[in-house]
Formats: structure tokens, sequence, C-alpha cells
């Protein structure tokens, strides 16, 4: 393992001399218009990256000055010291500022220093008084709308209340505006099986309600298994029957704060927030059924200015995913979304962008999370026309393995691919991605995999430390592109370390693998490397799986 820099505070009003030509802007104007474009030293919180003019509005006013001063004016919110040491080479110097701004509006936002405001001494509607029974056997869905829509005329905020100690057996409800659906104690909500009963998608839903908030240490069951008609042995997992529910759909919702809930057994999708903005997810469990198809556990899908945080998730499909579904409404994309400090287990990617992309998805940070099991640990899945940029993966330990066939993925480390759908269909591009200070535990390979297509360029690895190793019994050998029908799914293939193709500007710093007691004979090279330009490689360690036959590293 390599130690962690230590990234110290310095006098912007020098030049730091690195050997190639590397060096920072000393001066900055903060009054002034910031454009995307300006020179700047690396944000070690943040990353690097963007190349475009983008014009981000006028910044708080303040005079000329040093640049570390004044961004500590806005950012002494979080105590946290944005800028340090890191320097840029000339072809790197394009920071992406609009992420600093993200982190500095967080700073500012009001969801992530305090929680929306609760009602505790506001209105009370509990729902109990408007004719629910709580016995989990009495369909409570018309006497919890009720309790909703008296509340969302109150003035102010009001609380709708489920109380502690019963069951309220549900179809659809829509939440509204300026309430909080406070699931008080042990209350738990338990979705009905029955069709006939849900008058949309999900069990709770509601859309463009703003200020609204879910709370309380409640929860709410989806029943997972009851909406499976059989279990498939061969694969390991259920198969569902033709309809099932998602759990909560909250679409164009503004200033939405969900916390300390329990999310359990959901049959399809747990959380999909959908077009929603200033959005706080914070300390809510997951605990669904492993061995259940799409049973995602969040899913922002074209939000913006997102913070998920201390959440521990246990699912089937992907933990926690950022998406741009094809939807007729444009709801524009996905972008200011950080994710910090939770806990994943799935058996499919931990921490994933994609697969839907068919919108830009944009500033987005995965920080200080731990994926005990998944089999992709880190993912972006490019396969439609949008384009994902300034993405930042950073102090992250997983681990890595296969599943049954069917589960997308198969133990990759880590996967980055730009692949297209179908044949001659649309594609954007992956760029300015970085990665740094993440250990794990893998099955496979780490993988940066453009196409003709799509070259992904720009992809900063530092202090990436993998060991691969067989854990499992599943057929290897091979890297797995679904979904796809440009390319076969299912591609085989030796697995190196890190293996990058149709790929540019690729960087390797102080990067590692290492390699586990089960080493099979298609475990091959440290690094092996197609069709790319800009490759650099400094203070990597480690050899091939087997030195006595493979080079450590190939690059034809």
């Amino acid at each position: 393992m390599v130690d962690k820099l230590k990234n110290n505070d310095m006098n912007l009003n020098q030049y730091s001399n690195i050997s190639n030509g590397m060096h920072i802007m000393s001066h900055f104007d903060f009054s002034k218009t910031i454009l995307l474009n300006i020179p700047t030293i690396y944000p070690d919180y943040i990353g690097r990256g963007l190349g475009r003019k983008t014009h981000l509005g006028t910044a708080p006013k303040s005079p000329k000055g040093d640049l570390k001063l004044q961004l500590y004016r806005i950012a002494s919110l979080k105590n946290k010291t944005l800028f340090s040491s890191y320097c840029l080479s000339p072809q790197r110097q394009t920071c992406f500022f609009r992420m600093v701004i993200f982190v500095l509006l967080i700073g500012y936002s009001p969801l992530s220093l305090k929680a929306i405001v609760c009602s505790e001494k506001g209105q009370i509607f509990n729902v109990l008084k408007y004719g629910a029974v709580g016995d989990g056997k009495t369909v409570d869905t018309k006497a919890i709308q009720k309790a909703i829509d008296e509340a969302s005329k109150a003035a102010g905020k009001a609380r709708v209340l489920i109380p502690s100690g019963h069951k309220f057996l549900i179809g659809t409800v829509y939440l509204k505006s300026n309430i909080d659906f406070c699931l008080e104690g042990n209350a738990e909500l338990l979705v009905s099986t029955n069709q006939s009963d849900y008058t949309g998608e999900a069990a709770v839903m509601a859309e463009g309600a703003d200020n609204l908030k879910i709370s309380g240490t409640g929860s709410i069951n989806g029943r997972a298994l009851e909406f499976m008609s059989h279990f498939e042995a061969e694969n390991g997992w259920w198969i569902p029957k033709e309809w099932r529910p998602k759990l909560f759909i909250l679409t164009s919702c503004n200033k939405l704060d969900i916390r300390d809930i329990t999310i359990e057994k959901a049959p399809l999708w747990s959380l999909h927030m959908l077009g929603c903005e200033h959005v706080l997810i914070d300390n809510i469990k997951i605990k669904n059924n492993l061995d259940v198809p799409n049973c995602d556990g969040i899913d922002p899908d074209h939000c913006r200015n997102v913070e998920i945080r201390n959440c521990s998730i246990f699912c089937g499909d992907d933990a926690i995913v950022v998406k741009a579904t094809r939807q007729e409404k444009d709801y524009g994309p996905s972008s200011n979304i950080w994710v910090h400090n939770c806990t994943l287990e799935t058996q499919d990617s931990g921490l994933k962008v994609g697969t839907e992309t068919t919108q830009d998805i944009f500033n987005i940070v995965f920080e200080k999370c731990t994926i005990k099991t998944s089999c992709r640990g880190l993912t972006i899945q490019l396969r439609d026309e949008g384009n994902v940029f300034n993405v930042l993966f950073k102090d992250i330990t997983f681990v890595s393995q296969y599943y049954s066939n069917p589960w997308w993925g198969r133990g990759e480390a880590i996967s980055f691919t730009a692949i297209p759908r179908n044949p001659g269909s649309q594609l954007g591009t992956i760029h300015d991605i970085q990665v740094q200070n993440v250990q794990g535990l893998s099955e496979n390979s780490v993988r940066i995999n453009g196409t003709k297509e799509s070259r992904i360029n720009n992809v900063s690895f530092s202090k990436v430390d993998i060991t691969m190793n067989r854990s499992t019994s599943f057929a290897g050998g091979l890297f797995d592109n679904r979904p796809t029908k440009a390319y076969d799914g299912i591609e085989k293939h030796g697995n190196p370390g890190y293996y990058v193709r149709f790929a540019d500007n690729i960087s390797l710093n102080d990067c590692s693998i290492n390699w586990g007691q089960n080493i099979p004979d298609y475990f091959t090279h440290a690094i092996e490397a197609h069709d790319v330009t800009g490759l650099k490689i400094e203070r990597f360690e480690g050899k091939a799986a087997h030195p006595e036959r493979d080079q450590a590293i190939v690059i034809p």
C-alpha cells in the first residue's frame, strides 16, 4: 500500500516548479464572472477536467487578492480546505469550477447544514383520526390520503402522523407540498399485493411537491417475494410476476428531505427520484432481498443538487445509481450529486452512473463509502447519447465478485465502459473522471473500455490498490459488455489487473495490483492497453499474475 500524500496549504502567489511545467494561477478576481476554462490549481476535494466555457453566474463581491483567502471566506461554512498543493500539467490546467461551485453551494445549502424544519410545533394530522385502521388487513389508502390532503391545506408546515404500533395496508398514496410525512416509532406501511389498489406505479408518489419531508424511524414493507412467481435455482434468483410496484416515485419535487426511515423488501426500485432538485437523503436504511432482481436502492434520475449520506443499503440490484432515463418529458440532466459515508451490500454495482444515459450526467462525487459486496465496485456504464463527465470516486473500499450469470457485472473491480446500446445508436462520451484512494478485492479487472464509436478521455487513477483473487466457481476469463446488441454481451478475454482500450489521456499514479492465493491461468498482465494514446504510468507497483509467462505491462 502506498502512504497517502499529505495535502498542505500553500501560498498561491508562488509557482510550483514541477518537471513537466505544471503551474498554478496565483491571483484571481473572485468578484468577476467565473468561466470554466480558467487555469487554476486542482481542488483536492473535487477533481479536474471540464474543457468547455460555461457561464456560472457572478460570484459574491470580494476585493482582489489571494485566491485561497477569497475561497476561504465562502468555504468556512464547511470548515474544509478546498485547495491543496496539487497542480496540473498544461493539458489538464482546466479545472472544472462547476464542481467547486457545487461544493460551495452545498456549504450554503440549508439541506446540508440543517434539516428542513420539522413540524413538532405545527399542526399534526394523525391518520387514525381520518379513518385509518392500522391493522395490516384493512386498506387504509383513502384515510391516509385524506390526512395528506388536509395537511397540505394547513398554513405553514404540517405533520402527517403515521403512528407507532400500527401496520397500515396501502395502495398508492400521493404526498403533497409543505408536509412532514412521519413514520413514527415502529409504524409500518404495508404495501398491498392487489394491483387494483394502486392508481400509480408505486406505493408512495409525489409530483411537483415543494418542501416535502419524509421522516421517522418507521418502515415501508414491499413484500417482495409475494410479487415473485418462482425461484430459479440454476440462476439463484427470483422471477417476478407480470406486475410489481416500486415503493417510492417522487417526481419534480423541490427541497425534498428524506431521513431515518427504513425501506425493506422492495419488489422493484426502492427510492426513485425523477427530476427532483435540492434533495437530502440522510440515514435511511434499505433492507431488500439479495436475490430479487431490479430492487435498486437509491436512484437519482435527472436530479440536481442532491446529497445522499449516512445510508445503509442491502439490495439485490444497484445500491446507489445516478441515471438519466428516457422520458417523454425533458427533466434535464443529472448533476451536482454528492454521495458519502454510506455502507452498501449488493449483487450488482455498489456505486454507479448509468446504464440509462439519455442526457448528460456530471458533477458527481462518491466518497467515504464501504461496499461490502458487489459484482462491480465502481461503475460508469454509458449506453446512450448523453455525456458523463466530472465524476470523482474517492476514499472507497469495496469487494467485488461473480454472482449468477443473469446479473450484469462479472466481478470487475472498476468498470468504465462506453458501448452503444444498439447497432448505429447515438452514443455520448465519458471524460474527466477521477478515482482517488480506493482499495478493493475483486475477481476481475479494472476496466476502462471505450469503443471505436466513443473513446474515453482524461481518466486519472491515484492511489488505487487492487487485489485480484478467484473466490467463486463461476466461469471466468471474460468481460461483461451488457447491455448491448452492438457487441457481444459477454466477451472472452484474459483478465489483467488494469485493462485500457479505446481511450486517451489515462493516468495511473501510485497504483498497484496484487494477486491472491487462487490465481487461474486467465489472470494475466498487471497492465494491458490497446488503442490508447497519452497513457501515463507513474510509481506503479505490481507484476503479472504469472510472471514466468507474461510481461507485467503490455502496450502494443
